[in-house]
Parts: C-alpha cells; structure tokens; sequence
C-alpha cells in the first residue's frame, strides 16, 4: 500500500484530511474505553465480576498489539482508502455482535475482532496524517489526528458512559456501528486515491526499518506510558464510586474532564514536541508520575481526586503524538510498520498495565490499587527517555 501522499500542507495549515482520520480516531478512540464508564452495568447484566468485565478493555489491548503490526503488513499493498474503508466496516461488524449477545466469550472475541480494525486503520491514518501534513507539521498534524482519540474521551466515552447508564450499556455499541458505516462512506469519499507513480511498498525495507536501536526506545516509551496512565483510567469507575464516595452517575463528567485534559495535552503535545520533542517528554513524564502518587494519596477527596484525573488527561497523554512522530521520522523510509508498531506497543501497555491492575482490585488495596500500579510503572517511563536522548546526543556528535 502506498503512503506517499498525493497532497500535503503548505506553510502551517494541514489538509483538510487530517481532520477526515481525527474523525475516525474518535470512533475508535471511543470503543476502546467506553467500557471504563460502564463497567458496573456490564458486570450486573452479564452476571459477571467487574474486573472480569475489565477484560472487554484487555482483549482490545491485546487485539491492537498483534493487530496493528499484522494488519499493517498485510494491507500494505492495498489502496489505503480501501484499509481504512474496510476497517472500519469490520469495526461496525464488532460491535453488532457485542450489542446482540450475552456470551462474555463471545463479547470479548467480538472486541478482539474490532481491535483488528481499529488498529489497521491507526496504523494506516497516523502516516497518511503526518505524510500529508509533510516534515514541518507532521507532529503537528498527528497531534490532530490522535486528538480525535483524545476528543473521544471529551465527548464519546462520557456520553457512551451517560447512554449506558440511561439506556442499558448495549446502546453506545450499537450507536457506534451505526456512525462507524457512515464514517466508512466518508473516509472513501475523502481520502484520496494513491499516485500512479508512488514506488511500490516493500515488507523487507518496512522491516530493515525497525533494525534502528532508536525505534526501539521509543516503542519502550509508549508502551510505558500507556501501562501507567491507562491502568489507571481503565478502572476509573471503582476509583471514583468507592474511594472518592461519588454517584455513578457523576462518573460521566469526571470521565468527560479526563478527556478535555486529554485532549489539550494532545494537541499541545504534538505542538510544542515538533519544536522540543525532548523538553516535552521529561516534563509530562514528570508530571505524570506526581499526578498519580497524588491520586495514590488523595483518591478518598472527591475534589482532589476530579482535579488529578484531567490532570492525568492532560500530561499523560501528552506524549503520544511526540512518540508516534519520533517512531515515523526514525523510520522514514518506510514508516507504516514503525507507526504500527507505536501503536500496538501503546496497546500492549494497555493491556499489562490494566491486566495486572485489575488484580489488584481483589487485594487490600482495592480501588486505589490500579493507581498503585500506574504509579510504579510511571518511574520506569525514565529509563526509555533517558537512554533514547543519550542516542540522541551521540548521534549528533558523530555529525558534528
């Protein structure tokens, strides 16, 4: 499949595309964690514990880590309107069957199924986004386009999570289906076709790509990242309800902050990380890591627990379109299983994290048990950071 776009931006305005793949990140972006808000609902309708209904957010953790990579490959060669129009027909499939059954089983091979799609089309959209965008905006236009995911927590997790708890947790599923077709037309309408004269794409220089040491250290920080942060958000809901003493019925709200705090910190991330892509990565480390020793010690204060969970948004999520455009510009002759891989390495982060935190909410620790987790795993995002910049540094001196 070919990447080379047929337009890119001038000056400092992004194509109009870039707004095109933002909104099909929201879909996805809103799948993967309107399971976070209505976790209980879940739980009681299937007859089910809620950290076995947490599983719905592990298994699409685990599909995008092998999906991402694999359905890169595999669709390498095909148009890349076509991946993503495809993808996103097989992610409103995935939720058909979610909203139709009551076998867990079958929900969660329904959500890895889904997961398969929805990381096709991240891996696909994120260089589509940052080639169309060119080399002076690509962190720019990728912090638009992982903004969409971002957005989904401002508005489609919370509004997933009020739905589910108004209408029963099957309606958000089926409202995605529905919005995840008429996306699809959209997408196919809008995304250019690939240039005749685009060079053929190549497995073997996508892989040579990866041999790059500094791609490495990057995919250890996404996934770093995401197992500190999203261990956190994924068991928001018992956080919130036990320890902070709130109604479920203000979860929405508090989910809703999270995703304002997510979404200015995407796009101010992807802003400032294009000019200081270091400066941004050690601070929103930083703060991520106080943010969550916070949370560990204040989550029985309601006010202090709302005020830390943007706060969480806002740094913690940060970093992702700093990563993602680090991982594409060190692979930058073959980018799309760099890009792939960033993502699934986010997911595979996901997938740890919220595993081990879910284990721990049978322990004494109960609902502060995730944070206790998140907090643990925020020390290591260091070590990537540290090593990665001292490359960096190396690297411009041999040049010098």
């Amino acid at each position: 499949m070919s990447l080379s776009a047929p337009q890119s931006s001038t000056g400092t305005r992004l194509p109009f595309v870039t707004y095109v793949l933002a909104a099909g990140v929201f879909l996805m972006g809103t799948t993967e964690f309107i399971v976070a808000g209505i976790l209980p609902e879940i739980a009681e309708d299937l007859a089910v514990s809620v950290s076995d209904a947490g599983l719905m957010i592990t298994v699409f953790a685990v599909g995008m880590i092998v999906g991402t990579p694999a359905m890169a490959a595999l669709t390498l060669r095909l148009p890349r309107k076509v991946t993503l129009t495809l993808a996103l027909l097989v992610f409103a499939v995935g939720h058909v069957i979610v909203a139709m059954t009551s076998i867990l089983p079958v929900i969660l091979a329904a959500r890895f199924m889904t997961a398969l799609a929805t990381g096709a089309f991240w891996a696909v959209a994120a260089v589509v986004g940052a080639q169309a965008a060119g080399p002076s905006l690509a962190s720019k236009a990728l912090g638009i386009v992982l903004g969409g995911g971002m957005l989904a927590n401002v508005v489609g997790v919370p509004l997933g999570a009020f739905a589910g708890q108004t209408i029963g947790w099957r309606g958000p599923f089926w409202a995605l289906a529905v919005l995840a077709v008429l996306g699809a037309l959209i997408i196919f309408r809008q995304v250019p076709a690939d240039p005749e004269d685009a060079p053929t794409p190549s497995l073997r220089a996508e892989l040579r790509a990866l041999l790059d040491g500094r791609v490495w250290l990057v995919l250890a920080g996404c996934a770093v990242v995401c197992g500190s942060s999203l261990a956190v958000y994924s068991f928001i809901s018992p956080l919130l309800t036990d320890n902070s003493g709130l109604a479920a019925s203000a979860v929405p709200l508090v989910l809703a902050g999270y995703g304002v705090g997510a979404f200015i910190g995407s796009n101010f991330g992807g802003s400032l990380g294009a000019r200081r892509p270091f400066a941004v990565l050690f601070f929103s480390a930083t703060a991520t890591f106080l943010v969550l020793a916070g949370l560990l010690l204040f989550s029985h204060n309601a006010a202090m627990t709302i005020v830390l969970v943007v706060l969480l948004g806002l740094f913690g999520m940060s970093t992702n379109p700093v990563l993602i455009g680090m991982a594409v510009r060190y692979a930058e002759k073959a980018p799309t299983l760099a890009s792939a891989m960033a993502t699934a390495s986010f997911n595979f982060g996901t997938a740890v994290g919220s595993w081990i935190a879910g284990m721990t909410l049978a322990t004494s620790l109960g609902a502060s048990g995730p944070v206790a987790v998140g907090t643990i795993v925020a020390v290591l995002y260091f070590i990537p950071l540290a090593l990665l910049l001292r490359r960096e540094r190396a690297d411009l001196r041999r040049h010098s």
